[in-house]
């Protein structure tokens, strides 16, 4: 067929065609002929030849979505995320990587095969739990059950390698200065004296109470504290059972009926303790089965053929998974060696130690748990009924109250909530996550359509009420406001006072009698350090203020309890240089970790930019099935 085309190719007909096709494209336009480039997926990220599409970007965000979600502790939603740009941060990130890893790629960076499989063989969920030997089909289901294939698995093996191997040499070729460890180790052994003195409430004055205007005034200030989010009231209405119902009883013809249908099911079954080896060959597993018969110990014996005994304590025939092993084990008595058995991998020895003969079941030993498994059923089914009855009622034109009366159904009035399902009081509201989808769902007056919550439960909501995002009045919050505008007020009467003792002393003033005339005790100090200990005994504020002036320069900064500060720095000697050489070694390997860090991020960034990696924000909000935001930027790597 090649041959063909080759031949077509030379031909005076391949040239005409030739020639046609670039009269057409002068006649129609270059720009014109790329008629599929509007097929396809439609991409969220682009970085050379690496693109993410929707439904790749959907099923990652999920999973961002759930991990927040666990440590938030409540429902998240997606809508949530994205009024958070937490999709444009995620989109951020990940093009800066598959930016950089398009750029390596061309670069010339590759990882050995061999590292991608000493990688998977560190992970034991892949390896046969008989055998010790790997299991590709255990391999590939372990990786079905969290949506991956063995591909997607093995790319991102190759993907971390890049990226770990390019970070470990940028650090190795980086080496931090030496000047660096050197100037923090000089501060923090540098040596300074100072003086100061604290400025109290009652030398600033107190601030009279305040007038409705001035509250008022510092509502609007706060508003955006202060206001209180929207809250929706509504009325559930559910199928189950009221509290306190007392089910029917069942027939004993029933308990009899299921029992003998699981009475196998709910029996204790014969288990055993055992070992077993496997081995590649007969000849090996006859040696096995011969030492194991001598007395040698299963332990002993693997240890001597270089393999991994697998020991089963107290496990019924379904913990054997290779059905050839488990009916040979579960045919031996009691300390009894079986010949070697040519099973799904290799041939197996086993030695059975104990025998734990099963218990049947009898109906009186599990009359309860069968009662309880029927009960449950006819709960169920009680529930289904009624929403039946329901649907047809409201079919048939019937009001919501008249159908929930006609079925047996029962309403709940829900207290209000968030859409973030907090209570008023701030506390989690306990209810599904469908009845805050839908209350958010609905306007006012509206009804929802029967939702399943699972467990065969089932409910319809009713939006009673809703009470919009408001700021409280004045005489709601009269107490708590008219307390933070005081504190406010007073810190700044503190502030003021401090600076303006700080003026007299700047302006030559001795700091002395500054401290004299406000009626202060100067403190004075010599020889401090700038470490946890001083900071504890002299606090942040004077700690701040004598190490960030120089000589002869006047501070002032918070001190405890409500007071300030007023202090000036009266000298500063280095630090010695033989103690502080030792630090700056310590200090140095800390920078240059910080260093890397930070240039390994500046360079992924860059190759990103190579790459022309972009992404599509407004793509990401569709393919989550949110409503997109007002605006939202594209954002390519920068």
């Amino acid at each position: 067929m090649i041959s063909l085309f080759r031949a077509f190719a030379k031909s005076k007909w391949a040239a005409g065609l030739f020639v046609l096709l670039i009269l057409s494209f002068l006649v129609v336009g270059g720009s014109q002929t790329d008629i599929f480039s509007s097929l396809g997926p439609k991409h969220i990220v682009t970085a050379g030849d690496r693109s993410v599409d929707a439904l790749q970007f959907r099923t990652e965000f999920e999973r961002v979505r759930t991990g927040m979600q666990e440590q938030a502790g409540r429902p998240v939603t997606n809508e949530d995320l994205v009024k958070e740009n937490v999709h444009v941060r995620y989109l951020e990130g990940q093009t800066n990587r598959l930016g950089f890893l398009d750029w390596a790629y061309k670069a010339g960076i590759r990882v050995s095969e061999e590292l991608v499989l000493t990688r998977i063989r560190e992970i034991p969920a892949f390896f046969n739990q008989v055998t010790g030997q790997f299991d590709q089909a255990q391999y590939e289901q372990a990786l079905a059950a969290q949506n991956v294939t063995p591909v997607m698995l093995e790319d991102e093996f190759r993907d971390t390698a890049v990226s770990q191997h390019y970070g470990t040499a940028i650090q190795a070729g980086l080496r931090t200065p030496r000047i660096y460890g050197a100037l923090l180790a000089g501060q923090a052994f540098q040596v300074r004296d100072g003086r100061w003195f604290e400025v109290t409430q009652a030398m600033a004055g107190t601030t009279p109470a305040p007038t409705d205007a001035q509250l008022t005034a510092f509502i609007n200030e706060n508003a955006a504290q202060l206001r209180r989010p929207e809250f929706r009231i509504a009325t559930v209405l559910l199928f189950n059972d009221a509290p306190g119902f007392t089910p029917p009883a069942i027939p004993e013809a029933r308990v009899v009926e299921r029992f003998n249908f699981r009475k196998d099911a709910l029996s204790t079954p014969e288990r055993r303790t055992f070992t077993t080896l496997t081995v590649s060959t007969q000849a090996a597993a006859d040696r096995i089965a011969g030492a194991l018969r001598a007395g040698q110990t299963p332990q002993a014996v693997a240890e001597a053929n270089s393999i991994q005994p697998a020991v089963y304590d107290a496990q019924p025939r379904s913990a054997l998974p290779d059905p050839a092993v488990a009916t040979a084990v579960f045919g031996l008595a009691a300390n009894q060696v079986s010949a070697p058995i040519q099973g799904r991998v290799g041939f197996t020895v086993a030695k059975v130690s104990v025998i734990l003969p099963g218990t049947p079941a009898t109906l009186d030993s599990v009359r309860e748990a069968v009662t309880a498994e029927l009960q449950e059923e006819d709960m169920k089914a009680r529930v289904y009924a009624r929403v039946e009855a329901y649907e047809k009622a409201r079919t048939e034109g019937k009001p919501l109250a008249a159908a929930a009366e006609q079925v047996g159904a029962r309403f709940v009035q829900l207290p209000p909530f968030t859409q973030d399902g907090r209570l008023p009081d701030g506390q989690p509201m306990n209810a599904p996550p469908q009845i805050l989808q839908s209350a958010y769902a609905l306007t006012k007056g509206g009804e929802s359509d029967v939702i399943d919550a699972g467990q065969g439960q089932y409910f319809v909501l009713r939006l009673d009420d809703i009470r919009p995002a408001a700021l409280p009045t004045l005489a709601e919050i009269r107490g708590p406001l008219a307390e933070q505008w005081t504190q406010r007020e007073n810190a700044r009467r503190l502030s003021t006072k401090a600076e303006e003792l700080a003026t007299r002393v700047r302006g030559g003033q001795d700091i002395a009698a500054v401290a004299a005339s406000a009626g202060a005790t100067l403190i004075n100090r010599t020889g401090l350090q700038q470490n946890a200990e001083t900071q504890t005994a002299l606090g942040q504020g004077v700690l701040e203020g004598l190490f960030g002036q120089a000589r002869g320069q006047v501070f002032t900064g918070p001190g405890t309890e409500n007071r300030f500060v007023v202090g000036r720095v009266d000298a500063v000697r280095s630090a010695d240089p033989a103690t502080a050489s030792r630090l700056a070694d310590q200090i140095r390997s800390r920078i240059g970790n910080d260093i890397v860090t930070a240039g390994v991020e500046q360079l992924v960034t860059a190759a990103a930019v190579r790459s022309k990696a972009k992404n599509d924000p407004a793509a990401a909000v569709a393919a989550l099935g949110v409503t997109a935001p007002a605006a939202t930027p594209t954002a390519p790597a920068q």
